[in-house]
């Protein structure tokens, strides 16, 4: 299943439509401006809010929160003792579930996986169209949203921490 993201238009506030590799569009990103915290929805072609995806208050280091139904589903953060700046945690709200994202985020080429087992692919090759990046999820049991959530929390992660990295 394949997910093509326009990415000039990510930021917050922002919102952009998420299509298959038909040109339909799939989901919406909602951006929220104005609030204390950087916040998203991820939400179907009807309006329905899928999944909620929140900068977590008060954290040592930077976490975004992937709700779903006010429930929690995943934590996402940079990973803590790992030589890469482009490694993050995926901790589920199961309590032992971890998935792992590595690569080059700001270059939008990395791979989240599961205990060493490939969900989803995010690459710019092999797309003519500027500014977009592809989402392939390889398994088919995998959660779309939830992998796409991720994709985004990681993202915007990672393009904070440069732009703190140059104002600091």
């Amino acid at each position: 299943m394949r997910f093509l993201v326009r990415d000039r238009l990510l930021g917050l506030g922002d919102d952009y439509w998420i299509e298959d590799d038909h040109g339909n569009k799939v989901f919406l990103v909602d951006g929220k401006a104005m609030r204390l915290r950087d916040t998203f929805e991820l939400k179907d072609t009807q309006g329905r809010v899928l999944v909620d995806i929140h900068q977590k208050m008060f954290a040592l280091r930077d976490t975004m929160v992937i709700e779903r139904d006010g429930e929690p589903l995943a934590r996402v953060k940079r990973k803590r003792l790992s030589l890469l700046r482009n490694h993050y945690r995926v901790a589920l709200a199961d309590g032992g579930t971890e998935l792992d994202v590595s690569g080059k985020i700001l270059d939008r080429e990395f791979a989240i996986e599961y205990d060493g087992e490939l969900l989803a692919v995010i690459s710019r090759r092999r797309l003519h169209v500027r500014e977009t990046y592809g989402l392939d999820v390889v398994r088919e049991d995998a959660d779309p949203a939830l992998l796409i959530a991720v994709a985004v929390c990681v993202i915007h992660l990672a393009e904070k921490e440069r732009e703190d990295d140059r104002d600091g």
